[in-house]
């Protein structure tokens, strides 16, 4: 369960990419100073080997094998002992001082160095004549072929350890100059022991610092849920507190919010429905049963009966219209009606609407004009237009005194077809416009049973409308009138 849930997850990605981040920070420093620290140390041994030739060279002829070198000679190898009594015994000649001098100088250049480099001279034919204390019995030695006035970088091994080593030749001197990689690689271990002990740390800091992080961050959001259990059907009027509007945490409260209060004007819509419903379908049902009970008490004449059962008829067909109306809604609402979309001539169909709505007209001689009827034709379900022109034109009529008028027409505007029913009649409140589409509802509730409307007409109608990608809008003023206009594209 813990596995699953975000704030495990937010840590351990947290985790995963701080630890991913430093060792792979560890591994890119460490063979990154491992290579800068043998270039540079490359740099310096060409340089070193460079000085010591510079240096020497000019004095070639001055030259001699030091002192120093030859007591290492005499005690690797003791049968040259004459010749370095014989050295001993001419110290004081001039040329042995200069030699000295020369080798001093290279012996005090080492030792100012900031690195440990050992120094090694031979001569032409090979025999060492200056080699660094540092060196003690051991030479430096190399098999490849040198170049003269080039300069080798290579590794060597004096009793098995590794010494990075500068050497260049010229037509006098054989010079090597050499570094121990050991200091290298001491340095190079230090830096691995110190990541080694900083990402168990890192890890370790990263976990606590990741459920740090992650309970701060989702403290907001385990308060959105409690506050969010607590809502039912029962208080839809309560709404989660904002902390901050700007934040994820916060723009998410306030979807909630929204959708709390779209639930609510939904169940308000529910049960205002569900009272109407009831309301149209016993209204008939009553009637009904009222009729069939006065038939029962006493005997009547053949036409008292037929008067009764005509009564019947009237309100079951009643009955039969709000049913299929709301059997088209339901379906309407879950995509389930099947339309049947056809070529459709617009004024064809307004022509006949137009000769309908005379006969209904007539009743209360009311004036029926088409006024526009321009030539459209649109891909459409031919049986729900008319129903939805029809639904208008009858609510006109309806609405509508004795003696006032309809206008209708039909034109093309901007790919658009464009169907308008003007009335005179009674009109609607500015706050009642946004309510006419919404079932069952009527504006003159008064006059429902006299005009015989259930309520579900406008809201049909808008239905398919926008089953045509089209819209309704209605005006209207009080006393004076209303116009609904149908678009829907032609295309």
């Amino acid at each position: 369960m813990f596995k699953q849930s975000v704030r495990f997850r937010l840590t351990f990605w947290y985790t995963a990419l701080v630890v991913s981040t430093l060792v792979a920070f560890a591994v890119v420093s460490y063979y990154y100073t491992s290579e800068t620290l043998t270039d540079n140390l490359d740099i310096s041994l060409a340089n070193e080997v460079r000085w010591v030739q510079d240096f020497i060279q000019p004095q070639a002829s001055k030259v001699k094998p030091s002192r120093r070198s030859i007591d290492a000679l005499l005690r690797r190898k003791p049968q040259r002992q004459p010749i370095v009594q014989q050295d001993s015994t001419a110290a004081a000649d001039s040329t042995a001082q200069e030699a000295d001098e020369i080798w001093n100088r290279v012996f005090e250049h080492t030792l100012l160095s900031p690195k440990k480099t050992y120094i090694q001279v031979a001569d032409k034919k090979g025999v060492i004549i200056y080699r660094s204390i540092s060196l003690a019995t051991d030479s430096l030695t190399i098999a490849d072929t040198l170049t003269q006035g080039a300069t080798l970088l290579t590794t060597v091994y004096i009793n098995g350890d590794p010494i990075r080593t500068a050497v260049t030749q010229d037509k006098n001197f054989t010079i090597f100059v050499g570094y121990p990689l050991d200091e290298l690689r001491e340095a190079l271990e230090n830096l691995y022991s110190i990541f080694l002990i900083l990402i168990p740390i890192a890890l370790i800091a990263s976990v606590i610092g990741g459920l740090y992080l992650a309970n701060t961050s989702l403290k907001p959001v385990n308060e959105v849920t409690r506050r969010a259990l607590r809502i039912t059907a029962e208080n839809l009027d309560q709404t989660i507190p904002v902390s901050n509007p700007d934040d994820e945490i916060g723009r998410l409260t306030k979807t909630i919010n929204d959708m709390i209060r779209r639930l609510r004007d939904s169940f308000a819509q529910i049960k205002q429905f569900s009272a109407d419903a009831s309301h149209e379908l016993r209204t008939p049902l009553t009637i009904m049963r009222g009729e069939m009970e006065l038939a029962l008490r006493a005997s009547k004449s053949p036409e008292e009966y037929r008067q009764i059962l005509a009564s019947a008829l009237e309100e079951i067909l009643r009955l039969t219209s709000i049913i299929d109306n709301l059997l088209l809604l339901a379906k309407s609402d879950q995509d389930l009606y099947e339309a049947h979309f056809s070529e459709v001539d617009l004024s064809t169909l307004v022509t006949e609407l137009y000769d309908d709505s005379e006969v209904l007209a007539e009743p209360k001689r009311i004036h029926v004009s088409l006024q526009k009827k321009e030539p459209i034709t649109i891909v459409g379900d031919k049986v729900r237009l008319r129903q939805l022109f029809l639904n208008l034109v009858d609510n006109a009529i309806k609405y509508t005194p004795e003696d006032g008028s309809v206008s209708l027409s039909v034109e093309q505007n901007n790919g658009t077809a464009k169907f308008q029913v003007t009335d005179t009649g009674i009109g609607i409140p500015p706050e009642e416009l946004g309510k006419v589409f919404d079932r069952f509802y009527r504006v003159d509730k008064a006059r429902t049973r006299e005009l015989g409307g259930s309520g579900l007409g406008l809201s049909i109608a808008k239905w398919i409308a926008e089953l045509h990608r089209g819209r309704i809008l209605v005006e209207s003023v009080v006393n004076r009138g209303t116009t609904f206009t149908v678009e829907i594209p032609t295309s």
